[in-house]
């Protein structure tokens, strides 16, 4: 990995992910109620309660909104939820000022057009592997998994694994 990636990736202290497309493999699904179903990956996340035990922060920022989404953030002990946030900048801003933080000390994960404002001011900017081309285009990095199949997890091991938090991490679950 290049010097200059890992200094982007050792700085970061919030994790932002968007939903369709990173979180889910980027179906709606309705029942015949017309109730929207969501199916989330569970390696992702544990990721998130291990990004989140390795004193880091999460949060959730969509353009859209559905209760599976406020109920996956809930049971994940996710730090901040923003959903119908469109433009997403606007809440990404709030974000910073929530958490005081700083552009450089965030990563943000899309896949989509709404989501390139967002990836062009973060510090370590990812698209994961099934986004639009010009996601791609704005992204440090490019996830070797798809978005709903285990992307999320794999940038949370890089980053920890980049700061060097992922031996305390193994520690608790070696025999």
């Amino acid at each position: 990995m290049k010097t200059r990636l890992k200094e982007k990736i050792k700085k970061v202290k919030l994790l932002i992910l968007d939903v369709d497309g990173v979180l889910t493999k980027g179906d709606i699904i309705l029942d015949e109620k017309g109730k929207e179903i969501k199916v989330f990956n569970v390696q992702d996340g544990f990721g998130i309660v291990l990004f989140q035990r390795a004193g880091l922060k999460t949060a959730i920022l969509s353009a859209r909104s559905a209760g599976a989404v406020t109920a996956r953030a809930k049971d994940l002990k996710v730090n901040a939820v923003c959903q119908d946030a469109y433009p997403k900048t606007a809440v990404y801003q709030k974000l910073l000022r929530d958490f005081k933080l700083r552009d450089a000390q965030v990563c943000f994960m899309g896949d989509d057009l709404p989501d390139i404002e967002v990836l062009t001011k973060v510090g370590f900017s990812v698209a994961v592997v099934n986004a639009v081309s010009e996601v791609k285009k704005k992204a440090d990095y490019i996830t070797k998994r798809k978005g709903g199949c285990g992307a999320v997890r794999e940038v949370i091991e890089l980053i920890l694994k980049t700061q060097k938090k992922w031996p305390a991490i193994l520690r608790k679950y070696e025999a």
